[in-house]
């Protein structure tokens, strides 16, 4: 996969039944992290829905509120922080 085929998108992480969770809507792109994020996210309507293990989350210092940016660079499913965005 080269940077022409890489997919990046950015959005919040939500607290969803105890979980740290995205939802990343199929027409936004989410379609093309699909493939990646297959054992950690599911297709749920017109949404992928990404589960952040909280290992990760700890690891990464994400909170419920936390901007971060997704990518499928290297076939995987990345996640990023956007520090400084925490609500």
């Amino acid at each position: 996969m080269d940077d022409d085929d890489v997919t990046t998108l950015g959005g919040p992480v939500e607290l969803i039944d105890g979980r740290f969770t995205m939802r990343i809507p199929l027409s936004a792109g989410g379609d093309a992290l699909v493939d990646c994020a297959r054992g950690i996210g599911h297709v749920d309507g017109n949404d992928l829905v990404v589960i952040i293990p909280e290992w990760l989350a700890t690891k990464l210092g994400i909170l419920h509120g936390t901007e971060v940016v997704v990518d499928n660079r290297n076939g995987k499913f990345n996640i990023y922080p956007e520090y400084g965005t925490v609500q």
